[in-house]
């Protein structure tokens, strides 16, 4: 996340001292565009829109509302956060905890679709003061008695636009029946479609709308269009360009699931490193492949547009739009992917003569002129494939087991044959754990965990390849 420091301070905002401490702590000194916009209007009580990318700040602006919101001493659930997928959830979720952490007591609790029901039927017994979870799995605790919202005071919506896309309407307007009427509403969204306005209508009182049109330097961003006869030179025309780019991290974006599957399982066997991200896979697989593409252990994440807003990843180096999108402010979207944190980034889209009303509508769009690029010779065919760098081991025990990421890197750097510079990212979920752990040692790693001992006790482990 970036903070211009040119932007308003946080400590300028009426929040508690609690805050605005552990802000500080965290290095949020200035707030983004949005979070100047949004934030005194949040804290004022308003009914908000607000519209802005991926990577703009507005997590952060609707959580530290909810807990300005907050009475922590009223063990009920007083804020609700409804997201489209269960990746952006959690997401969510890790940020309040993190913004939280200087206030004790307070529960933050994840309902998501596609996770065991038991665990979250017992947390709910429990009780808790904020709710982040989707659509279908908060309606289904709700039908069933087993979730109250009588004293909710802050109603988020993240990411309306997706939501409407999946056809999550008839379950917000489930959760909203449960939801006290004198609450505060903040709507959250990268686009505003028709849809967007007549849930804002229904849902809010007098919303006010934010809008910021940019969430970094696009002049960091190089982009890029190649003219392609048909769909059947698309495959080649996607290996000539990322072997040319060459990128450590790249997203494929495809406009449709079947699509998505497809050419991933294309560019896996010409040998790159890639993996799908979309609606059909189990839950499992999506939460695997999003944890090797965050750890450096996938070079290419082939994703769908709903699927590829739960990607946390700070710098991709390329996108690629396989065909152009059908809405041009998704198309600003993908491209935001790149170029963030003040790095370089490249675009590049493929288009057929088929897709001209599509081209024609992004170039009214971005009010620009839109002109093919030269298609890179056949010689890059020749060039070798940039192999990711890491491989993901997947162990079989988690936070369940006790297990915690000094006890993995504990066992991997115990004889000293491996150091702890070859050892990425750790990550432990509540039954698997995966870290990743530099190629040319991961056989080594693997049988250092597979045969010694965490805990006292023998773990399964394989290497984490599809």
């Amino acid at each position: 996340m970036i903070f211009v420091l040119s932007q308003p301070l946080f400590s300028t905002l009426p929040l508690s001292s609690a805050l605005l401490d552990n802000l500080d702590s965290l290095g949020y000194k200035a707030m983004t565009e949005i979070q100047a916009q949004t934030l005194p209007r949040i804290l004022a009580g308003v009914d908000l829109i607000g519209q802005g990318k991926t990577g703009s700040g507005k997590t952060a602006a609707f959580s530290l509302g909810l807990l300005h919101n907050l009475n922590v001493k009223r063990f009920r659930v007083q804020a609700l956060v409804v997201c489209p997928t269960r990746e952006l959830a959690d997401q969510v979720a890790v940020e309040i905890r993190k913004l939280a952490r200087a206030i004790h007591n307070i529960k933050v609790l994840a309902l998501c679709g596609g996770a065991p029901m038991g665990p979250q039927i017992g947390s709910l017994e429990h009780g808790a003061h904020i709710i982040v979870g989707t659509p279908g799995r908060i309606e289904e605790h709700l039908r069933k008695g087993r979730l109250c919202l009588d004293e909710v005071n802050t109603f988020v919506l993240d990411e309306a636009d997706r939501m409407l896309e999946m056809g999550f309407e008839d379950s917000i307007e489930c959760i909203l029946d449960h939801c006290p009427s004198n609450r505060q509403n903040l709507l959250f969204s990268a686009t505003y479609p028709p849809k967007i306005e007549q849930l804002a209508k229904h849902v809010m009182d007098n919303p006010e709308k934010v809008t910021v049109t940019a969430t970094h330097d696009h002049a960091s961003i190089e982009q890029f269009f190649y003219e392609v006869e048909s769909n059947d030179v698309r495959l080649e025309a996607a290996q000539k360009l990322l072997l040319k780019f060459q990128p450590s991290s790249a997203v494929v974006f495809c406009n449709t699931k079947a699509e998505c599957q497809t050419v991933c399982d294309s560019l896996k066997h010409l040998g790159f490193d890639s993996a799908a991200l979309h609606g059909d896979l189990e839950q499992k697989d999506r939460d695997r492949t999003l944890v090797r593409f965050a750890n450096k252990s996938l070079t290419i994440l082939v994703a769908t547009d709903v699927a590829a807003r739960g990607i946390d990843v700070d710098h991709v180096d390329m996108v690629l739009n396989y065909h152009i999108a059908h809405d041009p402010e998704v198309h600003v979207h993908r491209v935001g992917r790149t170029g963030r944190a003040g790095n370089k980034g490249v675009a590049c889209s493929l288009m057929s003569y088929k897709e001209s009303h599509k081209v024609n509508a992004l170039e009214d769009y971005l009010d620009t002129r839109i002109e093919p690029t030269d298609m890179p010779s056949d010689d890059v065919l020749n060039n070798q494939i940039a192999r990711a760098p890491m491989i993901t081991l997947q162990i079989d025990g988690g936070k369940k087991a006790k297990l915690r990421p000094g006890d993995i890197l504990g066992a991997l750097t115990a004889d000293k044959t491996i150091s702890g510079s070859q050892i990425g990212k750790i990550k432990v979920t509540a039954m698997t754990s995966y870290v990743a752990v530099e190629r040319k040692i991961a056989n080594k790693a693997l049988k250092m965990i597979s045969e010694g001992k965490m805990k006292g006790r023998n773990f399964r482990a394989r290497k984490a390849t599809q």
